[in-house]
């Protein structure tokens, strides 16, 4: 294959000209997402913190940008054969409202771990152009279920980030913001998933604004980028935390590593519970819905997991805003875990009379408050064990009431997360 031919050696000066292309190209068809201040993480940080705000564009995911650019670009011949996509749910939203702007008929293929709201919104996008296939438990099992309905229908792929076409398509994102910022930022901070978006922005921003720190973000539990650059290619994690369903991919793109790693962009993790907080202090304070992975730049800033300087002008990506109201008990369940608020224990009680009433005088402190107690009264037993939930007051709380279970002579066991006790009971 050529140098030309071949996506992943283009110079970024290639790269570049497909940009300009692509925002010519979406030009009054992907909205021009506001760019805001905003307060809260400005006064946290102490920078200048703006929101680009893409949970607002069509489908309430930047997604449009690199689907609509892909499918715009085909023949008649690839539009008559059609198109396939796999995705976590926004890809497949851009693809939908692509398809049936375009009249090109579409199969999008989501793994079972797709938020139901997510699934409606692609079927109501896509209308009567696209079918729906729920297939799988993760992303990469509805990728392999596309590519074989690619090889076996003649279908055209639309990668949701391996492909220049939806690289560039991502990264007129960054045109925008340079475009409404109206100056270069200090700071770019971008959720990563397969590394379509980090690698289109990053590739633009060398050229359009050479000085601007690039800041990539992943969830910790699917760090696919970070483990390709740590073994100069990219590789298969060997497991996911699917929590963060729009960048919770196991292994990142073919195209997209080059991109990324000749960047010279940071590549940062930031952990699901940080990335939960922050999704509620979007709501509570900022009045803004955003889904786990559009959470995720934020969340970087809010947990301190980026450092900026006082003063500096940083731009984070609001990356989407689809998110299930149904999940809100998770989110707000890590959150708590996260914080240190919110911790888990296998009490063992003797079956007798007042054992409760002591394991709440002596043990729960004044500002504890238990939220779950599961237990079971065996009548042939002398103890019987409840799995007790405990919501502290305070984070610093934890250390005495560890002193008092210490102190206790009934038998306590912390359930400690990650453990595969806290995950089979929790």
């Amino acid at each position: 294959m050529s140098r030309s031919a071949d996506p992943a050696a283009r110079t970024t000066q290639d790269v570049a000209a497909e940009v300009r292309d692509a925002a010519r190209r979406l030009a009054g068809v992907a909205e021009r997402t506001p760019l805001q201040r905003n307060a809260r993480l400005s006064g946290m940080t102490g920078a200048d913190v703006w929101l680009k705000r893409e949970d607002l564009q069509v489908g309430r995911s930047y997604k449009i940008r690199g689907a609509y650019n892909t499918i715009s670009r085909l023949d008649d011949a690839a539009r008559s054969a059609g198109v396939v996509a796999a995705s976590a749910g926004n890809h497949g939203q851009g693809v939908a409202y692509a398809c049936r702007a375009l009249q090109v008929h579409g199969q999008v293929f989501v793994p079972g771990t797709t938020p139901r709201q997510k699934r409606e919104r692609i079927a109501s996008l896509g209308g009567d152009m696209v079918r729906l296939v729920v297939t799988g438990d993760s992303y990469d099992e509805a990728a392999a279920a596309a590519a074989e309905h690619a090889l076996s229908t003649g279908a055209t792929p639309v990668p949701a980030f391996d492909a220049l076409s939806t690289v560039t398509g991502q990264a007129t994102v960054a045109v925008e913001i340079l475009e409404q910022l109206g100056t270069a930022p200090d700071v770019v901070v971008l959720p990563v998933g397969g590394g379509g978006l980090l690698a289109g922005c990053a590739t633009w921003l060398r050229i359009a604004s050479p000085g601007t720190r690039l800041v990539g973000v992943e969830p910790a539990g699917a760090a696919s980028m970070a483990a390709a650059l740590a073994a100069g290619e990219p590789v298969e994690l060997p497991e996911i935390d699917t929590f963060v369903d729009g960048a919770a991919v196991r292994r990142a793109g073919a195209v997209t590593y080059p991109l990324v790693r000749d960047s010279g962009a940071e590549l940062l993790t930031v952990p699901e519970g940080q990335i939960c907080t922050e999704m509620l202090e979007l709501y509570q304070a900022d009045g803004i819905i955003a889904e786990p992975a559009g959470a995720l730049s934020s969340a970087a800033l809010s947990g301190g997991t980026v450092t900026v300087g006082p003063g500096q002008t940083v731009v984070c990506l609001l990356s989407g805003g689809n998110n299930d109201v149904s999940r809100y008990a998770e989110v707000v369940e890590r959150s708590l875990v996260h914080r240190g608020l919110k911790h888990y224990f296998l009490v063992e009680f003797p079956q007798e009379p007042g054992a409760l009433r002591r394991f709440l005088d002596e043990v729960l402190g004044p500002d504890d408050d238990i939220v779950l107690f599961e237990y079971v009264k065996r009548d042939n037993r002398e103890t019987g064990a409840a799995l007790t939930g405990i919501e502290l007051g305070s984070a610093d709380g934890l250390a005495g009431l560890l002193e008092r279970i210490e102190a206790s002579p009934l038998r306590i066991q912390l359930v400690a997360p990650g453990t595969t006790a806290y995950r089979f009971l929790i």
